[in-house]
């Protein structure tokens, strides 16, 4: 997928309980300002401390939806960041919880393209979420039982397909 470098100097925060993944989106996202939190307390202080363009937050072991609460109101683009918690319904929910994103962890090597995607949609006026089908409808078909997608209307509806 190609770069559009949309993330260069922008400020993120990263916070997930494993070091490997915090190294890991680090190097990935090199061109940007990293800072990274390894708990639930550390994020929430930094975030109350310092100004972040984009959150990366991964929500189990160190609560993401309350830091998805924090970062919302801190005006901070939360991206969700998860492996135990990909579930369409965890979905759905980082969605109607005001997530710009929901990233499974073993899609995150394309961690920039997803960031870019976001910032594109919000340069654009667009929903963040323009792009999320077209990256990650393959593994939803793969990971979950046939028809998964039309078990929750609601969240379905209006939702972006360009």
């Amino acid at each position: 997928m190609p770069k559009k470098d949309l993330i260069k100097a922008k400020r993120i925060l990263i916070v997930d309980d494993e070091p490997d993944v915090l190294e890991t989106l680090e190097d990935l996202l090199s061109q940007a300002k990293i800072t990274m939190a390894g708990t639930f307390e550390e994020a929430k202080r930094l975030m109350g401390t310092q100004v972040f363009d984009i959150a990366i937050l991964d929500i189990m072991g160190v609560n993401g939806y309350e830091l998805l609460k924090i970062a919302n109101q801190k005006n901070i683009t939360a991206i969700m960041l998860t492996a135990h918690a990909l579930t369409p319904e965890d979905t759905m929910k980082s969605r109607h919880e005001g997530a710009a994103l929901y990233v499974p962890k073993d899609r995150m090597i394309d961690i920039t393209t997803y960031l870019d995607d976001v910032l594109e949609a919000k340069q654009k006026g667009k929903t963040t979420w323009w792009r999320w089908i077209e990256r990650f409808a393959d593994l939803y078909n793969q990971k979950f039982e046939k028809d998964w997608q039309y078990k929750e209307k609601a969240f379905w509806k209006g939702f972006p397909y360009t």
